[in-house]
Protein backbone atom coordinates (compact mmCIF):
# COMPACT_ATOMS: atom_id res chain seq x y z
CA UNK A 1 0.00 0.00 0.00
CA UNK A 2 2.88 2.70 0.66
CA UNK A 3 4.70 1.93 -2.35
CA UNK A 4 1.26 2.57 -4.57
CA UNK A 5 0.70 5.86 -2.61
CA UNK A 6 4.67 7.06 -3.23
CA UNK A 7 4.07 6.08 -6.54
CA UNK A 8 1.62 8.84 -7.14
CA UNK A 9 3.24 11.18 -6.11
CA UNK A 10 6.43 10.68 -3.78
CA UNK A 11 4.76 10.84 -0.40
CA UNK A 12 6.15 8.53 2.35
CA UNK A 13 5.04 6.19 4.99
CA UNK A 14 1.15 6.36 3.44
CA UNK A 15 -1.11 3.78 4.92
CA UNK A 16 -4.37 5.65 3.44
CA UNK A 17 -6.09 8.73 3.23
CA UNK A 18 -8.85 10.00 5.17
CA UNK A 19 -12.29 12.01 4.72
CA UNK A 20 -15.99 12.05 5.58
CA UNK A 21 -18.85 12.10 3.52
CA UNK A 22 -21.93 13.08 4.31
CA UNK A 23 -25.51 11.05 2.74
CA UNK A 24 -28.84 12.94 2.90
CA UNK A 25 -31.16 10.67 5.36
CA UNK A 26 -35.02 12.55 4.44
CA UNK A 27 -34.69 15.27 6.64
CA UNK A 28 -31.47 14.96 8.14
CA UNK A 29 -27.64 14.20 7.32
CA UNK A 30 -25.29 11.18 8.47
CA UNK A 31 -21.84 11.58 8.05
CA UNK A 32 -19.60 9.13 7.08
CA UNK A 33 -15.73 8.63 7.63
CA UNK A 34 -13.59 6.55 5.26
CA UNK A 35 -10.16 5.64 4.94
CA UNK A 36 -9.25 4.77 1.04
CA UNK A 37 -5.76 3.35 -0.63
CA UNK A 38 -4.49 4.04 -3.34
CA UNK A 39 -6.69 1.61 -5.77
CA UNK A 40 -10.10 3.31 -4.15
CA UNK A 41 -10.49 0.73 -1.73
CA UNK A 42 -11.87 1.70 1.64
CA UNK A 43 -10.28 0.36 4.13
CA UNK A 44 -12.39 1.74 7.39
CA UNK A 45 -15.76 3.05 7.67
CA UNK A 46 -17.54 4.81 10.38
CA UNK A 47 -21.25 5.35 9.33
CA UNK A 48 -22.73 5.94 12.93
CA UNK A 49 -22.99 9.63 13.02
CA UNK A 50 -25.25 12.44 12.71
CA UNK A 51 -23.94 15.25 9.81
CA UNK A 52 -23.44 17.63 12.63
CA UNK A 53 -20.20 15.68 14.23
CA UNK A 54 -16.69 17.50 13.29
CA UNK A 55 -14.57 15.20 11.02
CA UNK A 56 -11.62 15.32 14.17
CA UNK A 57 -14.67 14.38 16.79
CA UNK A 58 -15.44 11.22 14.32
CA UNK A 59 -11.94 9.90 14.19
CA UNK A 60 -10.70 10.82 17.59
CA UNK A 61 -13.38 8.09 18.85
CA UNK A 62 -13.05 5.64 16.14
CA UNK A 63 -11.24 2.06 16.56
CA UNK A 64 -8.80 3.05 13.85
CA UNK A 65 -7.61 6.53 15.76
CA UNK A 66 -7.61 4.26 18.74
CA UNK A 67 -4.91 1.62 17.11
CA UNK A 68 -2.62 4.08 15.22
CA UNK A 69 -2.62 5.68 18.73
CA UNK A 70 -1.27 2.27 20.47
CA UNK A 71 1.08 2.21 17.59
CA UNK A 72 -0.11 -0.80 15.77
CA UNK A 73 0.70 0.69 12.49
CA UNK A 74 3.65 1.62 10.66
CA UNK A 75 3.22 4.83 8.54
CA UNK A 76 0.38 7.90 8.63
CA UNK A 77 -2.89 8.91 7.02
CA UNK A 78 -3.13 11.82 5.00
CA UNK A 79 -6.38 14.08 5.99
CA UNK A 80 -7.18 17.37 4.96
CA UNK A 81 -7.52 20.82 7.10
CA UNK A 82 -10.32 19.12 9.40
CA UNK A 83 -8.86 16.41 10.96
CA UNK A 84 -5.83 17.72 13.87
CA UNK A 85 -2.42 16.92 12.43
CA UNK A 86 -1.05 13.99 14.56
CA UNK A 87 2.25 11.71 14.48
CA UNK A 88 0.01 9.39 12.21
CA UNK A 89 -2.17 11.76 10.58
CA UNK A 90 -1.00 14.49 8.24
CA UNK A 91 -2.66 17.58 7.36
CA UNK A 92 -1.11 20.10 4.82
CA UNK A 93 0.52 23.49 6.28
CA UNK A 94 -2.28 26.17 6.43
CA UNK A 95 -0.19 28.58 4.94
CA UNK A 96 2.73 27.37 3.32
CA UNK A 97 5.08 30.26 1.74
CA UNK A 98 7.59 29.12 -0.15
CA UNK A 99 10.29 26.30 0.22
CA UNK A 100 9.13 22.66 2.12
CA UNK A 101 5.99 23.38 3.49
CA UNK A 102 5.47 24.24 -0.28
CA UNK A 103 7.16 20.84 -1.47
CA UNK A 104 4.90 18.96 1.54
CA UNK A 105 1.50 20.40 0.62
CA UNK A 106 1.74 19.70 -3.73
CA UNK A 107 2.31 15.50 -2.76
CA UNK A 108 0.32 15.90 -0.09
CA UNK A 109 -2.95 17.06 -1.94
CA UNK A 110 -1.97 14.82 -5.16
CA UNK A 111 -2.40 11.76 -2.85
CA UNK A 112 -5.05 12.72 -0.71
CA UNK A 113 -7.30 13.35 -3.57
CA UNK A 114 -7.61 9.27 -3.87
CA UNK A 115 -10.21 9.74 -1.24
CA UNK A 116 -12.19 12.34 -2.68
CA UNK A 117 -11.89 9.99 -6.08
CA UNK A 118 -13.40 6.85 -3.68
CA UNK A 119 -16.06 9.12 -2.43
CA UNK A 120 -17.11 10.04 -5.67
CA UNK A 121 -17.00 6.75 -7.32
CA UNK A 122 -18.89 5.63 -4.71
CA UNK A 123 -21.83 7.47 -4.62
CA UNK A 124 -21.76 7.67 -9.08
CA UNK A 125 -21.99 3.46 -8.32
CA UNK A 126 -24.80 3.62 -5.78
CA UNK A 127 -26.72 7.19 -6.21
CA UNK A 128 -28.88 5.88 -3.39
CA UNK A 129 -26.24 7.34 -1.40
CA UNK A 130 -27.28 11.18 -2.92
CA UNK A 131 -30.38 10.79 -0.36
CA UNK A 132 -32.10 8.09 1.77
CA UNK A 133 -35.41 7.87 2.88
CA UNK A 134 -35.22 5.80 5.70
CA UNK A 135 -34.15 5.80 9.78
CA UNK A 136 -30.74 7.10 10.62
CA UNK A 137 -29.60 3.01 11.63
CA UNK A 138 -30.78 1.68 8.09
CA UNK A 139 -29.27 4.21 6.51
CA UNK A 140 -25.53 3.01 8.95
CA UNK A 141 -26.24 -0.31 7.01
CA UNK A 142 -27.50 0.56 3.72
CA UNK A 143 -24.08 3.00 3.30
CA UNK A 144 -22.13 -0.31 5.00
CA UNK A 145 -23.41 -2.13 2.38
CA UNK A 146 -22.40 -0.46 -0.47
CA UNK A 147 -19.06 0.45 0.30
CA UNK A 148 -18.83 -3.53 0.96
CA UNK A 149 -20.03 -4.07 -2.97
CA UNK A 150 -18.15 -0.75 -3.82
CA UNK A 151 -15.11 -2.98 -2.65
CA UNK A 152 -15.70 -6.20 -4.51
CA UNK A 153 -16.42 -3.87 -7.65
CA UNK A 154 -13.27 -2.28 -7.57
CA UNK A 155 -11.04 -5.37 -6.64
CA UNK A 156 -12.89 -7.15 -9.30
CA UNK A 157 -11.71 -3.99 -11.45
CA UNK A 158 -15.26 -3.59 -13.29
CA UNK A 159 -15.63 -0.60 -14.43
CA UNK A 160 -16.51 2.83 -12.55
CA UNK A 161 -19.21 4.94 -13.13
CA UNK A 162 -18.38 8.16 -14.22
CA UNK A 163 -17.51 10.12 -10.55
CA UNK A 164 -19.04 13.53 -9.45
CA UNK A 165 -16.73 15.67 -7.98
CA UNK A 166 -17.18 16.17 -3.71
CA UNK A 167 -18.00 19.39 -3.14
CA UNK A 168 -15.09 20.98 -0.77
CA UNK A 169 -15.27 20.59 3.16
CA UNK A 170 -15.92 23.16 5.32
CA UNK A 171 -13.22 23.84 7.86
CA UNK A 172 -13.74 24.21 11.89
CA UNK A 173 -11.08 27.07 12.45
CA UNK A 174 -11.04 25.37 16.21
CA UNK A 175 -8.93 22.04 14.70
CA UNK A 176 -6.44 21.68 17.69
CA UNK A 177 -2.56 21.16 16.15
CA UNK A 178 -1.05 18.97 18.45
CA UNK A 179 2.94 19.69 18.64
CA UNK A 180 4.08 16.18 17.74
CA UNK A 181 1.99 15.62 14.47
CA UNK A 182 3.69 19.42 13.85
CA UNK A 183 7.11 17.65 14.11
CA UNK A 184 6.57 14.47 12.67
CA UNK A 185 4.74 16.78 9.14
CA UNK A 186 8.09 18.89 9.05
CA UNK A 187 10.11 16.45 9.33
CA UNK A 188 8.60 14.73 6.52
CA UNK A 189 8.83 18.12 4.39
CA UNK A 190 12.18 18.49 4.96
CA UNK A 191 12.74 15.27 2.71
CA UNK A 192 11.25 16.98 0.11
CA UNK A 193 12.93 19.91 0.34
Amino acid sequence: MKEGFYSMAGFPRVLGCIDCTHVPISASLGDNEATSDHRCVITSLEAKWPGSVHDSRIFAESSLSHKLKQGLFSGVLLGDRGYACQPFLMTPYPDPGEGPQTSFNVPHAKTRVRIEMTFGILKARFTCLRGLRVAPERACRIVTACVVLHNIATIRKERAPPANPQPPDVVDPITLDYPTGRAVRDAIALSFA
